[in-house]
């Protein structure tokens, strides 16, 4: 029988392995949660700037550790736009650990599998089975919910844990030594260090990086989002196949894609069309009718069944995809940027926000460490070191899908097809052009 002392000796390998997998049950009888960790050695003030995923993530895991934590929000209200998203394990994980739990259970789905289809019949082509495997491996569930739901359930932890949400608090500079910040309204705001997620758009982003500012770039890709009452696809037998188990449908074709699954606790159907559109979006008309039109004309000749669905909707958003660069810093002397501010990423590996989520984690275990407000610095650059590694990576995956779900009709896509029948059928296979079921990206996306 091993001893404590045996398992300790067992480091984990440089080279990419699991080897060493199976301590993991060991060690979650003898490790508490985030959600039960002690109180930090040193207690400090906190300055947060957005109220968005990332910024409420960063509030919840420091406020976990008993530090002051209070959130700049420049909007008047908090109002989270958007439609279905998505909680892999490595997100679920640590949110429950943060206490969401209770807060989200009435709102989230858990799908059953994730099947890849032919554009232009529907049939499946690429299967990864999430429930019970994910579970099982991952140690967490992978979920979906409502954006909209998820960012008022981490507000409300958030507020219930005695973190202070400032609305109508837009920043108009930083200092990155004192450091401060500044507000529109006049007033200058002290903190022990401070947090820009601050979105895409992020200035705190230019402080860091000077002239070269790392905007994101557009991907020549765009998406139009919607969701439809859940009743309307069950009442239509030619689609109401797609509820009788809760999974994820994506459809692939050349240059295009479009995703569903059911959110809103099985009251909501949520669709995602991808396609090219190199066009400015400054240009674009936000007609509905148009919209709608443009929609039905991209996908047009695709499988009945996507049809079926274009006709349901009523209204619907474009977005333009961006793609963050790998930058070399995310630090300026006391001040951090996290989530979109620093690593934007097109949604086709669904880890955006999981990453940001990631990041808050991060960064409070990394201040965690320190036991004297002059090692700030030293924790913001551990953090800044290892998350740059982390973030670049998953912005490189999400690429690569872009190219992987996008092949025109032909020897590379029937090649892809074909290395993905083994997990269609069942069959044992150590590879796949599948991200979501390709066993070595599984364990380092997920676990």
């Amino acid at each position: 029988m091993s001893t404590a002392s045996e398992d300790a000796q067992l480091k984990s390998p440089s080279y990419p392995s699991n080897c060493l997998h199976f301590l993991r049950n060991a060690d979650k009888k003898s490790t508490k949660s985030t959600n039960e960790g002690n109180d930090s050695t040193v207690q400090l003030d906190i300055a947060i700037v957005g109220a968005g995923i990332a910024g409420l993530a960063t509030a919840i895991a420091l406020a976990r550790k008993k530090h002051t934590v209070t959130i700049y929000e420049q909007a008047e209200r908090l109002a989270e736009v958007g439609a279905g998203i998505q909680i892999p394990p490595n997100s679920t994980r640590l949110l429950l650990n943060l206490g969401l739990g209770p807060y989200l259970e009435k709102y989230v789905t858990e799908p059953g599998s994730v099947l890849m289809r032919r554009w232009q019949n529907g049939k499946v082509i690429g299967k990864t089975r999430l429930y019970p495997e994910f579970r099982e491996q991952f140690d967490a569930p992978y979920w979906v919910i409502h954006r909209a739901h998820l960012h008022e359930a981490m507000h409300r932890l958030a507020v219930d844990l005695g973190v202070t949400v400032k609305l109508v608090s837009r920043v108009i500079s930083y200092d990155v030594e004192v450091p401060s910040l500044t507000l529109e309204s006049g007033s200058t705001v002290l903190a022990d260090f401070v947090v820009a997620a601050d979105g895409l758009k992020s200035s705190a982003r230019k402080v860091i990086l000077g002239d070269d500012d790392y905007f994101p770039k557009r991907t020549g890709f765009v998406a139009y989002r919607t969701v439809v009452d859940v009743e309307h696809v069950k009442n239509d037998p030619q689609v109401s196949w797609l509820l009788e188990k809760p999974s994820f449908n994506l459809w692939l074709g050349d240059n295009k894609h479009v995703m569903t699954y059911i959110i809103g606790a099985g009251k909501s159907f949520n669709m995602v069309f991808n396609c090219a559109d190199p066009s400015d979006p400054a240009e674009w008309s936000q007609d509905m009718y148009t919209l709608l039109d443009s929609i039905r004309r991209e996908f047009r000749g695709w499988d009945p069944v996507l049809m079926r669905l274009t006709q349901m909707i009523d209204k619907t958003m474009k977005w333009p995809l961006y793609s963050g660069s790998t930058m070399p810093r995310w630090v300026a002397g006391k001040l951090v940027i996290l989530g979109d501010a620093a690593h934007s990423m097109i949604p086709y590996m669904s880890q955006g926000a999981a990453i940001a989520v990631e990041d808050g984690v991060a960064l409070a275990n990394s201040i965690d460490k320190i036991s004297c407000k002059d090692s700030i610095p030293l924790a913001l650059s551990i953090f800044e070191n290892v998350r740059i590694k982390r973030a670049s990576r998953m912005q490189e995956a999400s690429l690569l899908n872009s190219k992987l779900w996008h092949f025109p009709d032909g020897p590379t896509q029937q090649e892809r097809d074909k290395a993905m029948e083994a997990e269609v059928e069942g069959r044992p296979f150590s590879h796949s052009p599948n991200q979501w079921s390709d066993p070595a990206t599984q364990m380092w996306c997920f676990g």
